[in-house]
């Protein structure tokens, strides 16, 4: 696990490559599947979480790019506080999980149509042939060579 230190003057720090990075790196080791914590320098506090809301923050800003519609994010601030909170939190997971294991099916499915496409069997074919012709024009060896 990678621990990112947060200073006071809002800087990140990422213990294993001894480096400053910024939110956009972050980002990169989400999209990554790269597990990690973020914390506060001097009191160890966690803030990954402030800092995950923030990247959704400023992804929702943009409309094209944006998951969280007004009704859904209303829908979700009314089961705070309610005795379905931890349920919903569950469903959600759960559900989420459930679909980007569905997206990596749906990933290998098309990428093994297009490894058995027609066009690419034809390519493996001709590879094949310039092989063989390549060896068949090679003089053979003798004792003499």
């Amino acid at each position: 696990m990678i621990t990112i230190k947060k200073y006071p003057n809002r800087r990140l720090y990422d213990t294993s490559q001894s480096k400053y990075i910024n939110i956009d790196d972050i980002l990169v080791l989400v999209q990554n599947h790269q597990d990690f914590e973020i914390v506060d320098s001097k009191t160890g506090e966690d803030h990954t979480k402030s800092i995950l809301l923030q990247i959704i923050s400023d992804q929702e800003i943009n409309d094209n790019r944006s998951l969280l519609t007004n009704t859904l994010l209303k829908q979700l601030i009314r089961f705070y506080n309610s005795d379905m909170q931890p349920y919903v939190r569950s469903y959600l997971e759960q559900s989420l999980a459930g679909l980007l294991e569905q997206q990596e099916t749906m990933q290998q499915m098309v990428n093994n149509m297009v490894k058995s496409s027609p066009a690419n069997m034809f390519t493996k074919m001709m590879e094949e042939n310039m092989k063989m012709w390549g060896m068949a024009a090679k003089p053979p060896k003798t004792e003499d060579n």
